[in-house]
């Protein structure tokens, strides 16, 4: 169907018009505008709009990709007002390429979008939370739950060993080196791109081997002012609990210990605190003590509008996390303003501003010192304080409560300014420019005293990290149509800059605990460091499209890169070049007509990418590390030679190539994308280490090689499409096989590193475990040290005994997943809407710290259910309560898992209802997630990490959410 609108038509052969989506009233670019049965034709600009000269009484033809093709006698007044509708809304979406923008149908490269659904209907503080499963292969993980945590992504696997591997984030054009996307609000966000292979990515040459994420955000559209309002809130909780032992359980575990550690006495527990408790009949739940109900929400309010000449968006969001465990908490804020105007008929300009503040103060309490007390231990003194060591007599463990004691800030801010200016000359030409400007400053400032259990009379821990970025991009595009053809040029010289100022510093011994963090002057000890890095870039690219009778396609990228990090290096600047190639077979003529065959499109592309984190600033110079000697008593702070210089460090460089297919079939009822991939990534940044005779102890060089293969499929299907009811399906699958192919030029595995040729470059390597070592068996010959309860390793070399040096290990696993997949059903029954979407993610291998006792079997408190060996039960899994973990065992688990990730029920109100209240929208939804989790893992979650020494503060569970909320919508 096509709406048309026309004035009276002028004399003169040369008309003029515009071309729209009927649906969105977004610009149709490249359709084909051609007198009918004639060669005389143009093509639309990026713009929409297009200029024939024709004769008098000719009869337009009007075509693109993916819309219904319409004749339209020329007899009308210039301009014409051509709104298209499309027979297939995922061709004729326009996607984010970097540096523009491109119908979907005239894409070459791999891009990948998330749906516009999720971006709208699911409530997450986080746009990663959203993509977690749902784009192909884009791999998201979250290694802790906690408030403010963002998780990781990885696209197309593993291409650096010492290097990031997180992708580069474009917001509105500008790119950002580490930025955090929990800082967007979701409800600011009108499309999240992905770009995947290397023709795509070479755009943004050293940044672009780790893939691209292009996050747009929404703007003002011309017309009447929509205020809308978009809130949610609801419950967490624990999606899985691992508990600890009960009292019952605990004292008979204390007895087993004590019948295989050979200890005498009659005692039900072992220590003070636990006696006095035990006797008494009082028991501490101390998951439950440090539990709380979480509570999440946000809300967000903005307007946008605009005439033709100022266009505008301004929201306000404030998003609050409440956490499960006692102290964890999040608060966010903040205000984006966008806004466009149109100054003259050739030049136009535009700001985009947006301030964040994050707050995530406050002491926390302990998960894992929670899972490890006692349930008989003391939980408060007498006087009200808290037990520092609740089990009186185990000071290995303290109580999980005392971290809320501390005085604890943990504050950041984000301001982000562009502003942009274009200028259009002349048909066909444009120049803009944008300016970028970012300032992160955070600080972290913790305090703990005397009753938080510090032996030093107190502790100040105070950091602070400022980071500055600018960048100025200058661009240049030229299009021009000509018949069925279409070029456009697009050319760029940017410059930017980077700085980091960070200092900490850690002051112990105070006289009392009343001034806090305040004065570390007042320590005894003070302990400080500070680093500044400052690095710069200039950038120059050329891009080109050509496209035929939109059958034929090729896109052409080079870009130059120099990154001031090089320093004294030979190999200061990088070029990467990339060529893409697409055929619309769909569009021949010999598939014109079909009525099975809606859209096939063939792509392959083949480029270079490059990778500049690997290479921090001062790598090409030889350079030195402080360090102390004793002289006449006292210590004498000098140099001494560290890592030498490499004057021909160069670029990590990935060669990667890729083939896609996009189809529609049945009328559009199947609609998807199969694409597979191969990458080599060469000269990676690695350390060696040379020998004490060199007077250095290692060199940067770059000789090592990585590789990755994939698979990807998406698909989407119209499984019914009804008058009232709907059911669609969302599917995608992922496979990568990610390999070392060299490292130091011989061939020859790092054992060291846990670095192997042909492996992965996460790997589990260690020892198999064959089972247990039961009474009667004899080791000798195998594992002569070990004694019945003992772990059984294989004796991988044959020699008798298993040994520390890897002869008698091997890699038993990887920690990225092998394959990853994500299905959404969605029904529709007139304005119900319910979503449903399962993520699976399989073939990982994990080490599981929380089922390792560290050898302290019979000193904490352990998990429920988990069971260990004894005499009785001769148990083949799991070892005794006395075993000493001599080798550095991991306790390796497969952690694949699926999930049922989330669940959204949704009403929609009739318009015409809502037009008697004055309402231009309301929706109104139910949301759960992390509803349920199917695995063989044991423990918290496969997904999230849990460390069991160290910093434990990131240890906590994935959370169970139950939300309520609703966008609204005043016009």
């Amino acid at each position: 169907m096509l709406l048309l609108t026309t004035t009276a038509y002028a004399q003169n052969k040369t008309i003029t018009g515009k071309v729209t989506d009927n649906g969105t009233n977004e610009p149709v670019p490249g359709a084909s505008v051609r007198v009918k049965n004639t060669t005389n034709g143009t093509m639309t600009d990026a713009q929409g709009t297009f200029k024939l000269t024709v004769p008098d009484g000719a009869t337009l033809e009007i075509t693109s990709v993916g819309y219904k093709p319409f004749d339209l006698a020329a007899n009308g007044n210039s301009p014409l007002q051509i709104k298209l509708e499309s027979l297939n809304k995922a061709l004729t979406e326009v996607v984010v390429v970097g540096y523009g923008t491109a119908k979907r149908s005239d894409v070459t490269g791999s891009v990948s979008s998330l749906s516009k659904e999720r971006l709208s209907q699911l409530p997450v503080g986080d746009v990663l939370q959203a993509m977690q499963g749902a784009v192909a292969g884009v791999n998201i993980s979250a290694s802790t739950a906690a408030p403010g945590q963002s998780p990781s992504v990885l696209v197309r696997g593993v291409n650096s060993i010492n290097g990031a591997t997180s992708p580069l984030i474009v917001i509105d054009g500008i790119p950002f080196e580490n930025a955090n996307l929990s800082d967007i609000s979701t409800t600011d966000i009108a499309s999240v791109d992905v770009l995947k292979d290397v023709s795509a990515t070479a755009i943004y040459g050293t940044r672009g081997a780790n893939g691209v994420i292009l996050v747009t955000t929404k703007r003002g559209k011309t017309g009447k002012a929509a205020i809308t309002f978009n809130t949610y809130a609801g419950y967490e909780n624990f999606a899985h609990t691992f508990a600890p032992m009960g009292p019952a359980e605990y004292v008979q575990k204390y007895a087993d210990w004590k019948q295989q550690a050979g200890v005498d006495n009659d005692l039900a527990v072992p220590n003070q605190y636990e006696l006095e408790n035990y006797e008494k009949g009082i028991t501490t739940d101390w998951l439950k003590k440090i539990q709380q109900q979480g509570f999440i929400q946000d809300h967000t309010l903005s307007i946008s509008g605009g005439s033709e000449d100022v266009k505008y968006y301004v929201s306000g969001d404030y998003f609050s996390q409440k956490g499960v465990i006692q102290g964890y908490q999040n608060k966010r804020a903040s205000i984006r303003s966008n806004i466009d105007a149109k100054i003259t008929s050739y030049l136009s300009a535009g700001l985009n501003l947006n301030l964040v503040n994050n707050n995530a103060d406050g002491g926390r309490a302990s998960l894992k010192q929670a899972a490890e007390v006692s349930p008989y231990g003391r939980f408060k003194n007498p006087n009200g304080t808290y037990a520092i060591f609740p089990m009186e007599g185990e000071q290995a463990i303290q109580s999980p409560m005392l971290g809320l004691l501390n005085d604890r800030q943990q504050r950041r801010q984000n301001i982000i300014a562009n502003v942009f200016a274009e200028l259009k000359p002349f048909a066909g030409f444009k120049y803009r420019i944008n300016a970028g400007y970012t300032s992160t400053p955070s600080v972290y400032r913790n305090y703990a005293g005397r009753l938080a259990g510090d032996i030093a009379g107190g502790t100040a821990d105070v950091s602070n990290t400022d980071q500055k970025r600018w960048i100025v991009e200058n661009i240049f595009s030229y299009e021009k149509n000509w018949n069925k053809s279409h070029i456009d040029f697009t050319g760029l010289y940017s410059a930017q800059q980077n700085q980091t100022f960070s200092s900490s510093t850690t002051a112990t011994g105070f006289i009392n605990d009343a001034l806090s963090f305040n004065n570390l002057a007042g320590a005894n000890s003070v302990q400080a460091q500070s680093e500044s890095i400052d690095t710069r870039m200039v950038s120059q690219m050329l891009r080109v499209n050509y496209s035929y009778d939109s059958r034929y396609l090729i896109t052409a990228t080079a870009r130059r890169d120099g990154y001031s990090a090089f320093g004294a290096s030979n190999n200061k600047y990088g070029l990467f070049p990339s060529v893409a190639l697409a055929w619309n077979i769909s569009n021949e003529s010999f598939l014109k007509n079909s009525t099975f065959i809606n859209n096939l499109k063939l792509r392959g592309s083949y480029g270079l990418s490059g990778n500049q984190s690997a290479v921090i600033p001062n790598s090409t110079i030889s350079t030195f590390t402080s360090t102390s000697i004793p002289s006449n008593g006292r210590p004498i702070t000098g140099v001494i030679a560290d890592v030498l210089g490499n004057s021909d460090l160069k670029w990590e460089s990935t060669y990667g190539s890729n083939v896609g297919i996009d189809f529609a079939i049945l009328n559009n009822r199947i609609t998807g994308t199969i694409e597979a991939y191969d990458t080599r990534t060469k000269d990676l940044v690695l350390y060696r280490a040379l020998p004490t005779t060199t007077g250095y102890s290692q060199v940067v060089t770059n000789i090592g090689k990585v590789a990755n293969k994939g698979l990807e499929i998406s698909l989407r299907t119209q499984n019914i499409n009804g008058a009232d009811f709907k059911w669609e399906t969302n599917l995608n699958f992922s496979t990568n096989k990610n390999r070392i192919v060299d490292l130091y030029g011989d061939k020859k595995d790092d054992r060291g590193n846990r670095l192997f040729i042909g492996q992965p470059v996460y790997v589990i390597y260690d020892y198999k475990q064959v089972g247990v070592w039961k009474v009667g068996e004899n080791p000798a010959g195998h594992d002569p040290d070990a004694t019945p309860g003992d772990l059984k390793f294989a004796d991988l070399d044959g020699s008798g005994n298993i040994s520390s040096d890897g002869r008698d290990q091997m890699v038993l696993g990887q920690s990225l997943p092998k394959w990853t997949g994500g299905i959404t059903n969605t029904f529709h029954y007139k304005n119900f809407h319910l979503s449903v979407f399962i993520q699976t993610v399989q073939g990982v291998t994990k080490n599981n710290q929380a089922i390792d006792f560290i050898d302290f079997g019979g000193r904490q408190n352990l998990p429920a259910g988990l069971g260990y060996w004894t005499e009785a039960n001769q148990s083949n899994i799991r070892p005794k309560l006395t075993y000493v973990n001599y080798l550095g065992y991991g306790y390796p688990e497969d952690a694949s898992f699926t999930r049922i990730k989330d669940v959204t029920l949704s009403y929609t109100f009739a318009k015409e209802l809502l037009s008697k209240l004055k309402i231009g929208g309301l929706t109104v939804y139910a949301s759960g997630r992390n509803l349920a989790t199917f695995t063989k893992w044991h423990g918290w979650d496969p997904e999230v990490s849990y460390a069991n020494a160290g910093d434990a503060s990131l240890n906590y569970p994935l959370v169970r959410t139950f939300i309520l909320g609703a966008n609204i919508t005043l016009r």
